[in-house]
């Protein structure tokens, strides 16, 4: 491959990171507190040397980039002549409500699980080659945007290409703008290659209808294959480092739903709640909210996804709250269901301790022996036996009816994979094994609406649901929000207190 000056690429990129290397140190005395995100030597109270991001070091992004070659290569299909693969995963771009007025900025998940850079408008190219496949031997290369003072002034401070090697360890780092140049380059120098890359669904609408679309007509590469389905098999098993953020992300909502159900009273607006779990979560450590949270008083609880968040919870009712936080890159998922009165109701204990039931056993199963679908099928197992004790459905034999009439009022799946995203790695189907290291929610509910006319009066307008962050382990499963209360009797010694 060729540059303007007639060499290689290769010794460009080269060249390029030894004047990077060499221009650390100086850069880190002079500029250190204007990296585009937190750095050990700007945020030791977050980042400890070597970490990328808080408990993330360069070695498991390395590695998570040797894992990806690795996985690619081992699993391509295609034609067996190709040598040479070049994968491609785009940044997020700001978004923005109106005019110049952004949302709050949220990386893709996938270019930040290869390489933890966090800003806006960046690209990774990994370039790897058949024989890369044993050890998953790989260069990688950034694009970032360049620093320029005066958008830093009005939007603030951008890492640059200096910046961008020097906090994710990649063994390149150049301006944004290089990037097509760079391709070019890349094409000149190879005759096939396969590209790796997210074709069908776009993360960078300007990168991909630019550069990308043009690297895709052209007829130097074999084919075309999806990053999406690997990434995501390699995102669902959790390191440990993965598992400790995790872990911490379900204390910080666990810890924050206790206040919020203390904050409780009658004829509190959800709106309220609402602000209250997100103003806890961020006092302690969460950057924001993992999601817009369900808190939904009385019969909106029958909404599954109830949004609205703006109704006055009356005297006498339950809460049904869904929310979570997003801690250094890692969500939380929990559910809890409660009376604003700090009591329940005969009919309410009644139907709390039937879904109570249902979710601890579903949360036993959570074994490398069942699938999440697996656990599905037994939760409305669960569930007809606990709705024929309560008489809300009559007893019928047949399994199908069982199951079907269990299905009426929980009429959600058991479960999803929880990581980086809240409903993460999609890709991945339900019906596999459970392996060590996946976390999963479990979150069986019961939702009678007023008008089932069917069931007793006082079960009418009633919506549970109880919701729990699990590992999976090589022996029992682990609750990782088990400090957050959900039996009634713990849940009404809160507002003792």
């Amino acid at each position: 491959m060729q540059n303007i000056s007639g060499k290689p690429i290769s010794f460009y990129c080269g060249i390029m990171k030894l004047k990077q290397i060499c221009q650390v140190s100086k850069y880190m005395r002079s500029t250190v507190r204007f990296l585009g995100q937190p750095a050990a030597e700007s945020h030791p109270h977050l980042i400890s040397e070597g970490e990328v991001t808080p408990g993330l070091t360069r070695k498991e992004f390395h590695n998570r980039r040797c894992n990806l070659v690795k996985a690619a290569l081992n699993s391509f299909r295609g034609v067996k002549t190709v040598n040479h693969h070049l994968f491609v995963f785009p940044s997020a771009t700001t978004v923005y409500m109106t005019n110049d007025i952004p949302y709050p900025f949220r990386q893709n998940s996938d270019f930040l699980y290869f390489c933890g850079f966090q800003e806006p408008d960046s690209a990774l190219l990994i370039a790897a080659n058949s024989q890369s496949s044993r050890n998953g031997e790989h260069v990688a290369h950034l694009f970032v945007p360049r620093k320029d003072p005066a958008k830093e002034l009005w939007d603030g401070p951008r890492s640059g290409a200096d910046g961008a090697l020097l906090l994710t360890g990649v063994d390149g780092a150049f301006n944004s703008n290089e990037l097509e140049k760079y391709l070019q380059f890349y094409l000149k120098d190879h005759k096939d290659f396969v590209l790796w890359y997210n074709h069908g669904s776009p993360v960078h609408a300007e990168f991909h209808n630019r550069v990308l679309a043009q690297v895709m007509r052209d007829q130097k590469h074999k084919c075309v294959e999806s990053t999406t389905a690997i990434s995501h098999q390699l995102r669902c098993i959790k390191s440990e480092a993965e598992v400790q953020l995790m872990q911490e992300s379900a204390k910080i909502a666990s810890e924050s739903f206790k206040e919020v159900m203390r904050f409780s009273k009658p004829q509190i607006n959800e709106a309220q709640l609402w602000a209250k779990m997100d103003y806890e979560c961020r006092l302690r450590g969460a950057e924001f909210l993992a999601y817009p949270p369900v808190v939904a008083g009385g019969p909106r609880a029958n909404t599954i996804h109830y949004i609205a968040n703006n109704q006055v919870v009356a005297d006498g009712q339950m809460v049904l709250m869904d929310a979570g936080c997003e801690y250094h890159g890692y969500a939380s998922d929990l559910t809890r269901t409660w009376p604003v009165s700090g009591r329940f109701t005969e009919p309410q204990k009644l139907l709390y301790d039937a879904t109570l039931r249902v979710q601890e056993a579903c949360i036993r199963l959570c074994t490398t022996d069942n699938s999440l679908d697996d656990i599905y099928h037994q939760m409305l197992l669960f569930l007809a036996a606990e709705l024929i004790q309560l008489k809300i459905i009559t007893p019928i034999s047949p399994f199908e009816n069982k199951q079907h009439l269990a299905r009426k009022f929980c009429p959600h799946h058991v479960g999803h994979y929880l990581g980086m995203d809240v409903h993460d790695t999609n890709d991945v189907s339900r019906q596999i094994k459970l392996k060590p290291n996946m976390v999963v929610t479990i979150e069986p509910g019961i939702y009678i609406s007023e008008n089932e006319f069917t069931v007793s009066p006082e079960f009418r307008g009633l919506g549970i649901r109880i919701e729990d962050n699990i590992l999976v382990t090589n022996s029992s499963p682990v609750n990782l929000s088990e400090s957050c209360p959900k039996k009634v009797t713990d849940i009404e010694n809160l507002f003792l207190k």
